[in-house]
C-alpha cells in the first residue's frame, strides 16, 4: 500500500502565505523581475560570487513560498541550460584534456569515491526509514537532479520529496560554495573578479552565430531524450566546436545573466507552500544528510590540495556537489583555476548519468525488500 506521501494533498484556499498567487502574473512576473535585480545589484556591490543567480533563487525561493502562481516557461529554461552547456565547452581546450589525460586515475577516484559515499547515504537512510521507501537513495545522488527525479517516480518513490532533497541541496551548496569562496578570495582579486564589463563591444555576427548554435544544440538536446540533454548536447557539442576552432563563441555578461536569472528563478520557484508542507517533516533529516555529503566532499577536496598541488578553492568548488550548472557559474565568477573544476564537475556529471541510476536502482532494490514498501517500478 503507497504510503501517504504519495497521496495528493486536497486542495486547500490560500492562506495567508499564499497571496502571491491571487495577484495577476503580470504583476507577480513584474515584483520578481524588479527585486531580483535590486537583490542581485546589491549582491554583485558586495562581491558576492554568482550573485546573478542567488539573487535570482532567493527571491524565486521567497515568492514561490508564499504561493506565486508564476513559472517559467520550459523553453525558456531549457535554452538557459543551453547557453550555459555552450559557456562551458567555450571555456575547454587542449590543455584541460592534457591535464585530465594527466591525473585521470585521481579524478576518477574521487569521482568514484563521491558516488559511492552518495549511495551509501542514501542506503543509510533507507535502511533506518529516516525517509519513506527509497526516497534517500534517489535524493542523495550528486548531481542530475531531473533525471534521478524521473528514475525514482518510476520506481514508485515519492518525486515531490527526492525533488524537494535535490533541490534544498542545490540551494545550500550555491549558498556555502559561494560564501566560501566570497570569504577565502583576496578582497582586491574579488572586485577585480566582479567588475565585468556588462555591455561590451563585440561582433554582432559572431554573437549571432553564438545564438544560432546554442538554439541549434538546444534542439538537439531536448529531441535527443538524454538525461540534461539541453545541458550536455551543448556542452559536448560546443567542447567540439571550441578545441577544433571552428567557432569564437561570443557570450557577453548581460547575455550569461540572463540565463543565470532563468536557471536562478526556475530552481527557487520550484518551493511551493504545498511542496514545503509536505517535506516539512522530514527537512531536518534532509539538511542533515546534506550535510554530511558537503562534509565528504570537502574532506576529498584535500586530496587534490595534497596530492595535485590544487589551491583550496578550486578543491572545494571542483569536489562541491551541487549542480554542474550552479557550481560552473559560481567558478566562472571567481578568481580560481575554471577549466579543472569543470574537468572534474563534468567528470562526476557524466557518471553519475551513467551509472547513477542503475545504482541507485540496485541498492533501491537490495535495500526494500518488504511487499508493503513502495518501490516497485511501475508497469
Amino acid at each position: 500500500m503507497p504510503s501517504d506521501l504519495s497521496n495528493t494533498p486536497p486542495k486547500t484556499p490560500p492562506t495567508s502565505t499564499e497571496r502571491l498567487g491571487r495577484l495577476p502574473k503580470a504583476v507577480q512576473w513584474a515584483l520578481i523581475i524588479l527585486s531580483s535585480l535590486v537583490f542581485a545589484i546589491i549582491l554583485h556591490a558586495f562581491h558576492v560570487p554568482a550573485a546573478l543567480l542567488l539573487g535570482p533563487m532567493i527571491i524565486g525561493i521567497i515568492m514561490g513560498t508564499n504561493g506565486a502562481s508564476i513559472a517559467l516557461p520550459k523553453p525558456i529554461y531549457l535554452g538557459a541550460q543551453s547557453v550555459l552547456g555552450v559557456m562551458i565547452g567555450a571555456s575547454m581546450s587542449a590543455g584541460i584534456l592534457t591535464s585530465f589525460a594527466h591525473d585521470w586515475p585521481l579524478i576518477l577516484g574521487i569521482t568514484t569515491l563521491t558516488l559511492i559515499a552518495s549511495s551509501f547515504l542514501g542506503w543509510t537512510l533507507c535502511v533506518r526509514q529516516v525517509l519513506p521507501g527509497t526516497v534517500g537513495i534517489w535524493g542523495s545522488s550528486p548531481g542530475a537532479a531531473s533525471a534521478m527525479v524521473i528514475m525514482a517516480e518510476a520506481f514508485g518513490a515519492d518525486s515531490r520529496l527526492v525533488a524537494f532533497m535535490q533541490y534544498v541541496r542545490v540551494v545550500i551548496v550555491v549558498a556555502v560554495a559561494s560564501s566560501i569562496a566570497n570569504l577565502w578570495i583576496d578582497p582586491e582579486l574579488a572586485a577585480a573578479a566582479g567588475n565585468n564589463d556588462w555591455f561590451p563591444a563585440i561582433n554582432y555576427g559572431q554573437f549571432a552565430i553564438t545564438v544560432a548554435i546554442i538554439i541549434g544544440v538546444s534542439l538537439i538536446g531536448v529531441y535527443s531524450r538524454l538525461p540534461s540533454g539541453p545541458l550536455l548536447a551543448p556542452l559536448i557539442i560546443a567542447t567540439i566546436l571550441n578545441l577544433a576552432g571552428w567557432v569564437d563563441f561570443v557570450l557577453p555578461e548581460w547575455f550569461l545573466g540572463l540565463a543565470y536569472a532563468a536557471i536562478g528563478w526556475t530552481i527557487g520557484l520550484k518551493f511551493t507552500p504545498t511542496v514545503i508542507r509536505h517535506a516539512a517533516h522530514a527537512l531536518p533529516k534532509i539538511l542533515l544528510s546534506i550535510a554530511v555529503l558537503i562534509a565528504f566532499c570537502a574532506g576529498l577536496s584535500m586530496l587534490l590540495v595534497v596530492f595535485m598541488d590544487v589551491d583550496p578553492l578550486t578543491a572545494y568548488l571542483a569536489t562541491s556537489p551541487g549542480g554542474l550548472d550552479s557550481v560552473a557559474i559560481i567558478a566562472a565568477s571567481t578568481n580560481v583555476d575554471l577549466s579543472f573544476i569543470l574537468v572534474l564537475q563534468a567528470a562526476r556529471f557524466f557518471m553519475v548519468l551513467a551509472f547513477g541510476p542503475a545504482l541507485a536502482r540496485l541498492v533501491a532494490r537490495k535495500t526494500i525488500k518488504t511487499p508493503q514498501d513502495n518501490s516497485t517500478p511501475k508497469q
